[in-house]
């Protein structure tokens, strides 16, 4: 399908399977592709479901210019200035953290994500590298029921299977998103919350249009993200539903897609495979 010849404004990227390789790490091809953007008024953003700090690592010589949506879309931020946040109840997360606690024939830790900091209270060397992983700002408190901060995902680690353990938090489905993010890993939160959400309240914030936004994505929490953008791009990685649901095709992470495309939308050139 041939690209229309849009007034972009805005691209939403999301991170592994998608902008990253295949050992996990951006493509040098991108730091001068954002200089690109940003002088021609295009916004960048990572969506991710890593948190905010991890994401500004990862960005450090580009902080300035950069739109973050971090915690798969419970935190938006724009140079340094806070667009949405959707933090979960205080009771809730309370009680999260003690239904893990209850779940003592499984083997089981959990990280509870705030504005400030990711914290955990189990810090073995069994766990504590586990959520090391992820979060570039953790921190290890003694009690997470005394955490005082704006929470907006709980991520339970199962050092066995995560979908086994998952039904034990089924009764919080009613209020809450209780969703198997691998195959260790539980992610809970708000409902509501995800990078399409995310991305139509920063196009509010902005007054960027859904026509003047591109979005690419791999993976099933990417999928209101491609309802969101005029532009939808699947990888060409994609799990099936992405690529049904969006409106155009790019290349794999693998071939650094995410880069080429963005050079053809803003070369002009008119078809994808041209």
């Amino acid at each position: 399908m041939p690209f229309p010849s849009p007034d972009l404004r805005l691209i939403a990227v999301d991170m592994d399977g998608t902008l990253l390789d295949g050992e996990g790490r951006i493509p040098e091809a991108l730091w001068p592709l954002l200089d690109r953007l940003h002088e021609r008024g295009i916004r960048f953003a990572p969506a991710s479901g890593r948190q905010l700090a991890t994401l500004q690592r990862a960005f450090a010589a580009h902080l300035d210019d950069m739109v973050f949506i971090a915690e798969n879309g419970a935190y938006v931020v724009e140079g340094g200035v806070e667009i949405s946040s959707d933090a979960m109840d205080a009771a809730f997360v309370a009680s999260l953290i003690t239904r893990v606690r209850a779940l003592t024939q499984r083997d089981l830790g959990v990280v509870v994500c705030g504005k400030r900091s990711a914290y955990i209270e189990r810090a073995d060397d069994a766990f504590h590298p586990e959520a090391d992983k992820y979060y570039a700002r953790l921190e290890v408190v003694p009690d997470l029921l005394q955490v005082d901060d704006q929470i907006f995902k709980a991520a339970i680690f199962d050092f066995d299977d995560a979908a086994a353990t998952a039904p034990a938090f089924d009764d919080f489905r009613a209020t809450h998103q209780v969703v198997v993010s691998g195959e260790h890993w539980i992610d809970v939160m708000n409902l509501g919350v995800d990078k399409g959400a995310a991305l139509e309240r920063l196009q509010a914030a902005t007054g960027i249009t859904r026509d003047q936004t591109a979005a690419f994505g791999d993976y099933l929490n990417d999928l209101e993200m491609m309802d969101a953008a005029a532009l939808s791009f699947a990888m060409a990685n994609a799990h099936p539903l992405v690529a049904e649901r969006a409106r155009y095709s790019a290349p794999s992470n693998l071939d650094h897609g995410v880069i080429t495309t963005i050079e053809r939308l803003l070369d002009g050139v008119p078809d994808a495979a041209a």
